[in-house]
């Protein structure tokens, strides 16, 4: 079985770089701004040649730059690739998607405090989230449990109930050539979407979500570690990164060239 806790991203912290990058390139720019510039200004209007210290200039030239990246990463869009078949067949192994960073309300990076809060997640939502168990690991599944609910899942006929109500589900056939696994459509919320369905047992249980989590499991349903798994469980608020929205790029080593049509597809 394909893991599909794989990180979506390495697990160097990515947004702790950008920040100390960015507090150094403004803090040299600033200091030579408030205590050495002046000087330098005075002795060019006196004709010496006078050139720029090489720190000072990279710092100017970086600093807008980071401090754009940051913004945008930190409080707007991020993007991930997607690693594996979890999220099949809603999200393809070689996907790169774009999350709405925003969505759930606006963190300070590195130290995700939340500072402005905008939304919750919704049931259905395709939320990407760092691992409980190791934060330096993002995961992208689908919001199954809301807090309080109670959700079970039925491995020897692969349904779904919320809090004693079954989830709408469509099987429609065999997936492509894969005689051994179902596609249906399935209504979470107000999302209507693809899952898969492989013959065999999966893992199943009764799940009491705790105030403040929420209960993820992947579209693939029987080849994705998800809130099913100890590895896994329920996933704090605070591990929220934000909610999937478009793909804007694919590319999978074993196609060898990317899947256009993938490109500009909306995430349901």
């Amino acid at each position: 079985m394909i893991d599909s806790a794989r990180a979506l991203w390495a697990n160097l912290d990515f947004a702790l770089v950008i920040v100390i990058l960015t507090a150094i390139s403004g803090a040299i720019w600033a200091i030579d701004a408030l205590l050495f510039r002046s000087a330098r200004v005075s002795r060019a209007a006196r004709g010496e040649q006078v050139k720029e210290p090489t720190a000072v200039d990279y710092a100017r030239s970086f600093f807008p730059i980071l401090l754009i990246v940051l913004v945008i990463r930190s409080f707007l869009f991020e993007p991930f690739r997607i690693p594996s078949e979890s999220m099949m067949p809603t999200l393809l192994t070689g996907d790169f998607i774009f999350v709405n960073k925003f969505a759930y309300g606006l963190r300070l990076p590195v130290i995700n405090t939340k500072i402005v809060n905008i939304g919750e997640p919704k049931r259905g939502d395709v939320v990407v989230f760092r691992l409980p168990s190791d934060p330096r690991v993002n995961y992208v599944k689908r919001v199954v449990g809301l807090p309080g609910d109670v959700v079970e899942y039925h491995p020897a006929n692969k349904r779904i109930t919320i809090n004693g109500e079954p989830v709408p589900i469509e099987i429609v056939g065999d997936y492509e050539d894969w005689h051994d696994t179902k596609l249906g459509w399935e209504d979470l919320g107000q999302h209507h979407h693809r899952v898969l369905l492989m013959r065999g047992l999966s893992e199943g249980g009764r799940y009491e979500v705790p105030p403040g989590h929420y209960f993820m499991m992947g579209d693939n349903r029987d080849d994705s570690q998800d809130s099913r798994y100890p590895q896994v469980g329920f996933v704090p608020e605070g591990n929220l990164v934000g909610r999937a929205t478009g793909i804007w790029m694919n590319w999978s080593p074993s196609e060898g060239a990317p899947q256009w049509n993938r490109i500009g597809k909306g995430i349901e």
